[in-house]
């Protein structure tokens, strides 16, 4: 049984996060959605907040789970009884990030195997950043996340307006 991890922040969730959850799950038996939670990091919604947002929005694939975690990837990816990982990437700059970061965690553990999914074309341009930058200034995000998120930035929109 073939299980993979899929770390990230997700602040928010996008349909290109979503598109590569499908297609991994597709790939592998057991898909699992690792939403990190750094302290130190400013996030838009809390580490709970994200793991719903994403529970809600993966419900109907029955092998994915979604959880959280701190520190360590590696760590994670170890404690989950797996050495591979995945992650999407959309153009070069991502590439040469998610290169350094396989690199470095495989220096933490050279048993961990790190895959890239690129993004399909119609989610390459779509970044949490994005997203959240589009939202505060009230423009309209509703092609780029899924219908949990776009409800959910619109209450939290309204709630810091207020």
């Amino acid at each position: 049984m073939k299980k993979v991890i899929y770390p990230g922040s997700f602040d928010p969730i996008t349909n290109g996060h979503l598109n590569i959850i499908k297609r991994a799950s597709q790939i592998f038996d057991e898909v699992v959605v690792a939403v990190g939670n750094n302290p130190d990091k400013k996030t838009l919604f809390s580490v709970t907040e994200r793991v719903d947002l994403i529970k809600e929005t993966v419900k109907d694939i029955s092998n994915v789970t979604v959880t959280d975690y701190s520190g360590l990837t590696v760590n994670f990816v170890r404690k989950q009884r797996t050495n591979l990982i995945i992650r999407g990437t959309r153009d070069s700059s991502d590439f040469v990030f998610e290169k350094e970061i396989a690199n470095l965690n495989s220096l933490l553990d050279d048993q961990i195997e790190t895959m890239l999914i690129f993004a399909n074309k119609d989610y390459e341009l779509i970044s949490s950043s994005m997203v959240k930058e589009i939202n505060r200034f009230n423009g309209d995000v509703s092609k780029f996340v899924p219908s949990p998120v776009l409800a959910a930035l619109k209450a939290k929109g309204s709630h810091e307006k207020n």
